[in-house]
């Protein structure tokens, strides 16, 4: 147990995710089961394929960053309340990327970082993609977006955001289609609706299908008639919560008129 423990607290330290599975009520209370992705689970909760279907499931939490209590039978049987298992998800920060150093970046790493996220802040413009200009910004990444997508996607999931802020077909195009080959949660784009209008005409030129760009929330936001950096990053940021979470929420995707 105490081998158990301390690659839990080496996980947390380096920000790796993890799940502590731990019996709390039913045969075998205290057993614990750390898991974590691509490794061998360590521990036990007492009976092997109870093991495997709780190691299973705890991926499924960590993926989506929460925790709470599963039942199951002895064996790991489903609808059943024998056993109850405390899965503790130990999950990196969520991912907010980024894409255009235009004004309302600053803005949109400000409010990432005070919900928690990891802010990355990518455009190829050397002299624009700088510290300097976005302080809030965990990394400035001077590159073309779809080649940090190309690098980084795979590390995508549910709860990381993807903003596309840069009003420019030869960044934003290639940077919606490299997003959309990822498992990100939230895909943004913003402009116009004319803007968006000539962007999905475009996408769809290059292959990508209306379930595909159905993901895209375009333009970006919640219907709030935001008009500053700070309102529209509040906006931005609300829908990725509202996507998140399931919500229902006036989209500017889903409604007509000025987006302002």
């Amino acid at each position: 147990m105490t081998a158990l423990f301390e690659v839990l607290r080496g996980a947390i330290a380096s920000e790796e995710p993890v799940a502590l599975a731990t019996v709390v009520e039913g045969p075998g209370v205290g057993g614990k089961l750390l898991v974590r992705p691509d490794q061998e689970p360590m521990g036990s909760l007492g009976d092997p394929d109870l093991d495997r279907v709780v190691a299973r499931d705890a991926l499924g939490e960590l993926a989506a960053g929460t925790t709470g209590v599963r039942h199951y039978g002895t064996q790991g049987q489903a609808n059943e309340h024998d056993v109850a298992v405390f899965v503790e998800s130990f999950a990196p920060p969520p991912q907010l990327l980024v894409f255009g150093a235009v004004d309302f970046t600053g803005a949109l790493a400000r409010v990432g970082k005070v919900l928690g996220y990891r802010v990355t802040v990518c455009d190829a413009r050397e002299v624009f993609a700088t510290k300097a200009r976005f302080p809030f910004a965990d990394e400035v990444v001077v590159d073309w977006p779809h080649r940090l997508l190309e690098r980084v996607g795979d590390q995508l999931g549910p709860r990381d955001a993807v903003c596309v802020l840069t009003h420019d077909p030869k960044f934003d195009v290639p940077a919606v289609i490299a997003a959309l080959r990822t498992d990100v949660g939230y895909l943004g784009a913003m402009g116009s609706r004319r803007t968006t209008d000539d962007r999905n005409r475009r996408l769809r030129e290059e292959g990508v299908t209306d379930d595909q760009l159905a993901r895209v929330m375009g333009p970006i936001g919640l219907d709030l008639g935001a008009r500053t950096p700070e309102e529209t990053a509040v906006s931005i940021m609300a829908e990725v919560i509202a996507t998140r979470t399931g919500r229902q929420a006036p989209s500017l995707r889903d409604a007509a008129g000025p987006i302002h």
